[in-house]
Parts: C-alpha cells; structure tokens; sequence
C-alpha cells in the first residue's frame, strides 16, 4: 500500500525537475518543441510555455492533497502525450532531442521506456486518490523512480547525430554533377517548418554559390532550386535534424557543415566554407 501511496510524490517531483531544466532554458525547449515537427513553426513556442505551465500546475495540485487526484490525472495526460509524440518521431525515423528535462537527450527507446512507466505512476496516483504525507513516502518514492530512469540510461541512443566534418567526404545519392568549384547542399523535410522559413534564404543563396535541396522523400517544393531525394542522407552522414547545410567541393570534399535554422547560422557556414581554400 505504502508503494501506491508515494506515486503521487514521485510524479510530482518528476514534473519539478523537468519544469525547472525547461525554465533555465525555454527557447531551447521551444526550440525541441519545434523538432518533432508535429505543429508548425509559429506554434513552437507557445506550446512550450503551455507544457511547462502544465507540468507546474500539475506537481502543486499533486503536493496538495486536495488536488492529488486531479494533479495525476493530468500528468497521466501529459505523459501519455509524450509517448505519442515520441513514436511519431520513432515512426518518421528522426533523430530529435526529447526536450524532456532541458538537457540533450534524443528520443528512443531509454524515453519510451522511461515515459511509460512515469505514465503508469501517474495512473496510479490517481487511484489511490488523497493520501496524508508521511516521511517513509520519501524513499519509497526514491525507489519508484529508479525502474523509471535506469532503463532510460541504459538504452539511451550512445551519441547525437553531429553531421559530416570537414575534410570528410559528403555521402549522396542521385546529385547533379557541380557546375563550380563549390556546392551547398541544403538537407530539408516537407514536414519540417524551419526549412519552409528558409528556403527564401537557401534561393537566395543560389546567386552566390550553386544550391542543391536534398530531402529523405518526395514532395519537398524546390522554388526553383534542384531538387535530390535520398532516402538514406541523413542516417549516412549522420545527421540530425534539418534545416541543415553542407558546403562541398566540387569532388564532395565538405568545407562546412551545420544546423541552418535562422539566416545568421547560414552566413556562418558560408564564411566557414570561403575561408577554406579551394583545391
């Protein structure tokens, strides 16, 4: 019984803990927000703060006995609609950073594991109801969440994709044969609503150096610009999540290579790549 009764405490200091990672640092989490490409841009950010604001609503209704019941209930919510986001992203084979607790942390099966089972404790704080606080509550509730983070650790993913470094040579399937000495390669996803604020910035890139947009699946709009679909690009140069640019050599010898998702990032890899000299 003692068991059931410290769900609601371990819940709740769950929820505190990822609350206060995603308040040092709430444009990051907006930012992974953004990430699982389930909401289009604009959107990222205000469902950031409503997550956050929810995960505190939801530990103070849990720490007051009052509101226990209606505090697991509503992180039962949360948690199950973290799992759904998760395997969409699982599904759709991304490589997206859970945003789960502020930290870098990619989604797979250590966060599945871990947010099942957080969704279980929820379920069970919210049938045991109201319970009166007691001492022993704070290492049994110490214990529940062991089975929750250690799988977590253990079958987390064992890097962060990092892309292609310079000197390496760029992996694509199906590219046109370069016209210059240098080519950007611009990695986009129809489903990614970054790379439709970009694409302008990618275009107007083309009067300077040749731009290529290369996508995982059909259906991406080039705006004039070539288009390469490849299915394998991004798990074959082991890169994470677009918008992201790689600047070659004619030969595919990369110069630069990063996350494109504002223009100053952009104009960063492009003077990276024209301060290597050319071949």
């Amino acid at each position: 019984m003692i068991v059931a009764e410290s769900a609601y405490l371990a819940v709740a200091v769950v929820l505190l803990t990822a609350a206060l990672g995603k308040l040092r640092d709430v444009r990051g989490f907006a930012r992974s927000v953004a990430g699982y490409r389930m909401l289009p841009e604009r959107l990222a950010g205000p469902a950031a703060v409503v997550v956050l604001v929810t995960e505190l609503v939801a530990a103070g209704l849990l720490l007051a006995p009052g509101g226990r019941r209606w505090g697991a209930v509503v992180a039962g919510a949360l948690f199950a609609a973290f799992l759904a986001a998760m395997a969409s992203v699982l599904r759709r084979g991304m490589a997206v950073d859970c945003g789960c607790f502020g930290g870098r942390d990619l989604v797979g099966a250590g966060t599945l594991v871990r947010t099942g089972l957080l969704l279980v404790l929820a379920v069970t704080a919210a049938l045991t109801g109201p319970v009166a606080f007691a001492p022993v509550q704070l290492p049994v509730a110490a214990v529940l969440l062991g089975p929750a983070f250690l799988p977590a650790r253990l079958l987390r993913a064992e890097k962060t994709p990092s892309g292609p470094r310079p000197g390496t040579r760029f992996a694509l399937t199906g590219a046109p044969e370069p016209a210059g000495d240098r080519v950007m390669y611009a990695l986009v996803s129809p489903v990614c609503g970054l790379c439709k604020t970009m694409l302008p910035k990618f275009a107007a890139t083309a009067t300077r150096l040749e731009v290529v947009l290369v996508s995982a699946v059909d259906g991406y709009g080039g705006a004039g610009l070539p288009v390469v679909v490849d299915p394998d690009v991004f798990d074959r140069n082991d890169i994470p999540w677009p918008p992201y640019v790689v600047v070659t050599d004619r030969a595919g010898i990369v110069l630069a290579a990063g996350v494109a998702a504002e223009p100053a990032q952009l104009e960063q890899l492009l003077s990276r790549a024209g301060a290597v000299a050319p071949r």
